[in-house]
């Protein structure tokens, strides 16, 4: 067995002429957990989608490289990429009442796993979907699996969620914003659920999240993403405390600082760029304190910035010199 489970290579997912995804490369090593954190539209999904060949119609990967577990999976079929779904990658989608059925019976949902890819009787499914529903603790599993999802609280669905995506024992596991639209206690409780599950099952995860607390306690590796390309990645620990990117600082300074109470709140201004209309320079140059001249005219590349990090920041030892500094004020 390879050490890196999936690696992806200058990803682009298009749609027509327009890039969505633009040049994402990254590797998840088994048993790790990485994140993946950015705005709404930076391609967190989009990515995540594709390591599953599951885009919307009309989207396509048009360039790069996916290889799982040693083989290669870009452009393969529907047909081919049957086996590898469930049994060797699941998902857990961040609107558990749309992914859910609403017209069938939930352990039905959960049970079609077992029969079609397991290939198990109807009785023996239905032992495995009681079993996989009170190993998430949903109370009273027997007869809650004969409930329609809309009998089911948020935190609930969700908890249906993980186990059908963790029901055939993949290898990589998938979270796009799992705990969303939920309240902060089910919050979570959830991300506890699915953290414990993870580590009894010696899963490989990525987490694909806008909240920075969650990902600061539970992610090895982060990986920050900005109008479609990775801006910064490397260390959990590293990079949350010494940015190497603005718009990583900008993402860390618009959620409370425990050791800073009454420090008011940054929010980054303006909007992330339309995909069809992208700076010359810099994507983020339009929103950034730190621009300069040069980031208006060249695209900065992903260089590194440190031990097992990335940035594509024209300036990015300076404001991590700077990081470094504030982090030594404040203690």
């Amino acid at each position: 067995m390879t050490e890196t489970l999936i690696s992806v290579r200058d990803l682009r997912v298009s749609v027509g002429s327009v890039e969505l995804v633009r040049g994402v490369s990254l590797d998840v090593a088994r048993g790790t957990t990485v994140a993946v954190v950015g705005e709404s539209g930076s391609g967190k999904s989009l990515t995540a989608l594709s390591l599953m060949g599951l885009l919307p119609g009309g989207l396509t990967v048009s360039d790069g490289e996916i290889v799982f577990d040693g083989a290669p999976v870009t452009g393969l079929s529907e047909r081919a990429w049957q086996p590898l779904r469930g049994k060797q990658i699941g998902m857990i989608f961040q609107d558990p009442l749309s992914a859910l059925n609403p017209c069938l019976r939930v352990g039905d949902q959960i049970a079609e796993m077992f029969r079609r890819r397991a290939g198990l009787s109807r009785r023996e499914a239905h032992g495995k979907v009681v079993e996989a529903m009170a190993e998430v603790g949903i109370p009273d599993a027997e007869r809650r699996a004969r409930s329609y999802p809309h009998e089911f609280s948020g935190g609930m669905r969700q908890r249906v969620m993980i186990a059908m995506a963790m029901s055939l024992h993949p290898q990589l596991l998938i979270a796009d914003e799992p705990t969303t639209a939920l309240d902060v206690t089910v919050q979570a409780q959830i991300m506890r659920l699915l953290l414990a599950r993870k580590q009894a099952r010696a899963l490989t995860l990525i987490l694909i999240s806008h909240d920075l607390g969650v990902v600061s306690r539970s992610a090895d590796t982060v990986v920050v993403m900005y109008a479609g390309r990775v801006v910064e990645s490397g260390p959990t620990r590293d990079v949350l405390t010494a940015p190497a990117h603005p718009y990583t600082l900008g993402l860390m300074r618009s959620v409370p600082d425990r050791r800073r109470p009454r420090a008011a709140l940054e929010a980054i201004p303006g909007q992330p760029p339309d995909p069809r209309a992208l700076p010359a320079g810099c994507a983020f140059e339009p929103r950034c304190p730190m621009a300069r001249d040069v980031c208006r005219r060249v695209v900065p590349e992903l260089r590194p910035a440190g031990s097992g990090r990335v940035s594509a920041c024209h300036f990015a030892d300076e404001l991590r010199a700077g990081a470094r500094a504030g982090e030594a004020e404040h203690g």
